[in-house]
């Protein structure tokens, strides 16, 4: 022991990443009763990677999110770690070096669990002049790619013959490709991102508190910004929080936080609306994703176990922040785009669900280059208000590197004794991972499952499936799959309440059993099992389980009532009308 370190300074406990109920209440108590080093407000994924890199540096952290985890843009991406292969178009190489960068980091250190190298197919229309500028193109990728770590984190471009693309993606039509470009990018649960970033976050120390709305911020005698008010969004009990610190990561929420904050300057964000649809797995034949061009940006599909992703568009939006939603006419041009290389003809009633969330584009205005840490392509930090530090823009794949410019801005010259160590730091599930994948047929062999399930465990959890089994081994019935969703397990709800922070049926269904955008009923065939389990653990009465019950009914019956509209804003008032129910709910 440090001769310095007296034993009885010594913490008497590890911090836990369980983010249960009781979790929540003691993590709105700490917040409460003494100054924190650094709030964050909004529990995104840059939210939550500020909150661990914050928390890692030795700092005492808060983090607040006003409803679920990864609520918002975060649950609603294209589910890729990417380089940005269409940013070298525009002769961008910073940028794309960087996120190449922290794709590999993704990849080999901080989640493997999560984030998964993902091949695709670039077809190419004419012989040679677009082989050889794609070539070159995708070859600058991987080298970029390969300086970031000094070897290879994915496997380089291989060129295919029409019939050798074919051979890896049979449905891709004969008549739209001369040949193909294998390349590699990555793809991610994004959700599942969040909540491993939110619980390592707890693990080292830092208070994390979701369904928890800041009302208003308050400034100090010299009008700095020192902290927030937050209201329960269980209970309606207020709280003040201070913080020598305040960063707000607030995605297209940011000229709203700005606003309550009473901020002179501070960042200006567009939300431009990105929409996917999913459709069943053997509805299209490949085994590898497709990556094409379209006259307004790309189009990928992608394929997951049990489904593809098939996005995304890029449209200004103009309704509220809080009612993101495919169109009928969004849903027609992603499928005729895809259809116009895929002989599967897909239609309507093909598509399972769909998703849309809102990009915070940054948009140019005036900024105090004395008060602005950084302004890339991407994202920018800056000093929206003394105190508080606002950052925008950006995306999933970068969100380490901007978690750490934020914490840098925020601490100012402090930030050179106090570095980042978050490239370092697997998150929870990463740990272990290597000896978990070698153990998958001796769990699969205890339990009497088939390998592919338990495959599909560790690729949700790493080697936190531990907490999964434990769960499955207090009570056997939980070990069973769920009669009404069968590629899930009893005990993943248990766990989704007692150790990722579910307070509700749709912080279930949404963002940890993530069958609404999963199952063509949106998760309603499974509504009543997985109320019937996760009621007692979060002591709800029969009423409230019926209130929780019909207030999810609502708001899928708004999702599809609004895939059936022509325009945006009738989309949003479907879905506004089903969010009136959900709305009162956590």
């Amino acid at each position: 022991m440090d001769a310095e370190v007296k034993e009885d300074t010594l913490p008497t406990h590890r911090p836990s990443s369980r983010l249960d109920a009781g979790a929540r209440q003691r993590a709105l108590e700490a917040m409460a009763a003494d100054e924190l080093d650094v709030l964050v407000v909004g529990g995104g994924v840059t939210g939550a990677g500020i909150a661990l890199d914050a928390a890692t540096r030795g700092l005492t952290t808060g983090i607040v999110e006003a409803s679920d985890w990864s609520s918002g843009t975060s649950s609603r991406s294209s589910r890729l770690v990417h380089g940005g292969l269409r940013y070298l178009y525009n002769l961008d190489f910073g940028l794309v070096a960087e996120s190449l960068h922290e794709r590999g980091l993704l990849l080999e250190t901080i989640a493997p669990h999560l984030v998964t190298a993902q091949p695709f197919l670039w077809p190419l229309r004419t012989p040679v002049i677009e082989r050889a500028y794609s070539a070159v193109g995708v070859g600058m990728y991987d080298a970029l790619g390969y300086l970031g770590h000094r070897r290879r984190t994915v496997p380089f471009q291989k060129h295919l013959s029409r019939t050798g693309a074919r051979a890896l993606f049979p449905d891709i039509r004969e008549d739209a490709l001369v040949g193909a470009i294998r390349f590699f990018d990555a793809r991610v649960d994004d959700s599942r991102l969040v909540l491993a970033l939110i619980r390592t976050a707890a693990r080292y120390g830092a208070h994390a508190a979701s369904h928890t709305r800041v009302t208003r911020f308050q400034r100090d005698g010299k009008g700095r910004v020192g902290g927030v008010v937050v209201e329960d969004g269980l209970t309606g009990e207020q709280r003040t929080i201070r913080a020598r610190h305040v960063i707000a990561a607030a995605g297209v929420w940011t000229e709203q936080v700005q606003e309550m904050a009473g901020a002179e300057g501070g960042l200006r964000v567009l939300a431009s609306k990105g929409i996917h649809v999913v459709v069943p797995r053997e509805r299209i034949r490949g085994e590898v994703g497709l990556f094409l061009r379209t006259e307004k940006s790309v189009l990928f599909i992608i394929p997951w176990p049990e489904y593809w992703v098939i996005g995304t568009t890029d449209t200004a939006w103009h309704e509220s922040l809080d009612t993101p939603v495919a169109t009928a006419a969004d849903i027609e041009y992603v499928l005729g785009h895809a259809n116009a290389v895929l002989s599967s003809d897909l239609t309507r009633e093909d598509v399972i669900a769909t998703f849309a969330g809102l990009r915070p584009l940054l948009q140019p205005g005036t900024l105090d280059a004395s008060r602005t840490a950084r302004i890339s392509r991407e994202h920018t930090v800056t000093e929206a208000a003394p105190g508080l530090t606002t950052i925008a823009g950006g995306k999933l794949t970068t969100y380490r590197v901007m978690a750490e410019d934020a914490v840098d801005f925020a601490l100012g010259g402090r930030a050179s004794e106090l570095r980042s160590v978050t490239a370092s730091t697997p998150l929870i599930g990463a740990d272990g991972l290597a000896a978990t994948r070698r153990l998958i047929p001796r769990i699969a062999a205890r339990y009497g499952w088939d390998v592919g399930r338990v495959e599909g465990l560790v690729r949700r959890y790493g080697s936190a499936v531990d907490e999964v089994l434990s769960i499955a081994d207090g009570d056997p019935s939980l070990a069973r799959p769920l009669a009404s969703a069968p590629g899930y397990l009893g005990a993943e709800v248990v766990h989704a309440v007692t150790h990722e922070g579910a307070m509700g049926l749709a912080d279930v269904l949404e963002h940890r059993i993530r069958l609404i955008v999963e199952t063509p009923s949106r998760g309603l065939e499974a509504l009543d099992e997985v109320a019937g389990i996760a009621a007692p653990l979060l002591g709800w009465d029969a009423e409230r389980v019926e209130r929780e019950k019909e207030a999810y009914r609502a708001l899928v019956a708004g999702i599809v009532a609004a895939e059936g509209e022509s325009t945006d804003a009738g989309a949003a008032a479907a879905l506004r009308q089903g969010q009136s129910a959900y709305r009162g709910m956590p």
